[in-house]
């Protein structure tokens, strides 16, 4: 290992005065947090070298990134040089921002870095062994080590002074091996005193393991967890993400009070478990909730009362009817904006929606009318309305259907319904910018239905879809579209029954 460590040294010392890596762009050691649309802080993970498998010159960054294409640095003209990491090398220069480690840190490196497999990607402050088929995490003593990534392998057996080496290890990814409760130590991330980020996912765990107070992170998705108990995240205050869908809660094994110590809570995912209600005692600072696929069936009055400051809530695939929602289940929370009620059981437009609203998603449901006055309270209004794949008929909207969204309403989708004509009310809609009625069963375009050619005022549509339906393009009134400034961005081909480009 001496051989190989040697010459990598020896570049890093002459070519790299004062850390030259780590002017290269975010420190490895103070990732930035940049806001999401919501406000909700992103914890950046430090920039990965490529995992195992991936094409030459590209890198992962584990999360929604996927893989990025990485330039390959070479030696410049003045004899300078970055360093450029492959497949096969085990390059780590020094973990310490300016800090240069010499021939005579050989002996403190051979014994800080074990036998690991060639495949591993060594970078600054990190280390990458993914899909390696490792068995075990390896003994590291690195205090300057503050991402490991060892996602994909086949670890069972995490004993409990696993981690005693990396005090500041903030980013640990365990997510796609094999532990389980039994061989996780329940002391084993004890000594991460300094842990942001933990990913877990993919494992059998049937309970919550203990946790370190600086978590900010929880990944839990896709265990074997049976419940959560008062105890499961206590003094976790700091932690602001917690996943945990597509496990085994139900309505009984969630404690009442298990939210409780999760104080600054912004976002908590329950997706694909097996829930018929909202769990109680969510925390009153969380902003997201997603709880998609599961078997929920109704909205109760007080589920909700202490989220106030709730902006997105997710309830899709679930088994809701209105007659199960609460008159006040979630008309005054002040700060949803948005709601998703797709793949639900539906019938009509629901009543009682919140006031702040901005998009409301409801495709995939049964709706068969849009009653009128739904939205009449809503202020600003909604933007965006998405009725697309429900049975909705001509008569099941009125005049006074969209009364409440004259300015606010930007996109409306109604494509894949059962409509037989242009919908009452759209002239109304002064703010539409993307209207959808493709995939009905409309067959005329009549003067005055999308355009008021009683005005000369330009429409603000960009974009209108009439294709699929039953319209004989012949008996269109020349002046049906007169409004829309772009006549291109009128889709009326192909109708039913013809080739499209007829």
């Amino acid at each position: 290992m001496k051989s190989m460590l040697l010459p990598v040294l020896a570049l890093w010392v002459g070519c790299c005065p004062g850390g030259a890596l780590a002017k290269q762009g975010p420190s490895l050691r103070e990732p930035t947090a940049p806001p999401t649309p919501l406000g909700l802080p992103i914890l950046q993970p430090p920039p990965l070298p490529s995992p195992p498998g991936t094409p030459n010159g590209a890198s992962r960054q584990p999360g929604p990134g996927g893989w990025h294409q990485k330039k390959a640095h070479s030696r410049d003209r003045s004899g300078s040089s970055t360093l450029e990491t492959t497949g096969r090398g085990q390059k780590r220069p020094g973990s310490g921002r300016g800090y240069r480690r010499g021939p005579a840190d050989l002996g403190i490196m051979e014994q800080a870095m074990p036998s690991l497999p060639a495949s591993c990607l060594l970078a600054q402050a990190a280390i990458a062994c993914s899909n390696v088929k490792m068995k075990h995490v390896p003994a590291l003593t690195d205090p300057g080590l503050t991402t490991l990534y060892l996602a994909e392998n086949e670890i069972a057996k995490i004993p409990a002074h696993t981690f005693l080496g990396l005090p500041n290890l903030e980013w640990l990814d365990l997510s796609k091996n094999k532990l389980d409760a039994r061989g996780l130590h329940p002391h084993a991330f004890k000594n991460l005193t300094r842990l942001k980020r933990l990913n877990l996912d993919g494992n059998s765990l049937s309970t919550v393991p203990a946790l370190p107070t600086s978590l900010q992170e929880l990944k839990l998705n896709d265990n074997l967890l049976q419940g959560l108990q008062h105890s499961s995240f206590r003094g976790l205050s700091q932690l602001l993400t917690l996943e945990v869908e597509g496990n085994q809660l139900h309505d009984g094994n969630i404690f009442p009070l298990a939210f409780q110590p999760l104080r600054n809570l912004l976002y908590l995912r329950l997706d694909r478990n097996r829930l018929r209600t909202i769990p109680p005692g969510l925390p009153a600072s969380l902003q997201e909730l997603h709880l998609s696929a599961n078997v929920i069936e109704e909205v109760t009055e007080g589920a909700l009362n202490r989220s106030r400051s709730l902006s997105v809530l997710v309830l899709s695939n679930n088994r809701l009817q209105e007659d199960r929602l609460a008159p006040r289940a979630w008309i005054d929370l002040p700060k949803l904006e948005t709601l998703d009620l797709s793949h639900n059981r539906l019938v009509h437009v629901p009543s009682f929606l919140p006031r702040g609203l901005r998009r409301l998603t409801l495709h995939h449901n049964r709706i068969e009318r849009i009653p009128g006055y739904v939205f009449a309270h809503m202020k600003p209004g909604l933007e965006f309305l998405h009725l697309s794949h429900n049975s909705l008929r001509a008569d099941g909207i009125h005049g006074v259907s969209f009364l409440g969204l004259q300015s606010s309403l930007a996109e409306l989708l109604l494509d894949h319904n059962q409509l037989q004509a242009i919908p009452h009310g759209l002239l109304g809609l002064k703010g539409l910018q993307v209207l959808r009625l493709s995939h009905n069963k409309i067959r005329h375009v009549p003067l005055n239905s999308i355009c008021d050619t009683r005005v000369t005022q330009d429409s603000n549509l960009i974009s209108t879809h009439l294709e699929n339906n039953l319209i004989d393009r012949r008996r269109i009134p020349p002046t049906a579209f007169s409004c829309i400034r772009a006549y291109h961005s009128v889709v009326l081909q192909p109708q039913q029954g013809e080739e499209e480009g007829s």
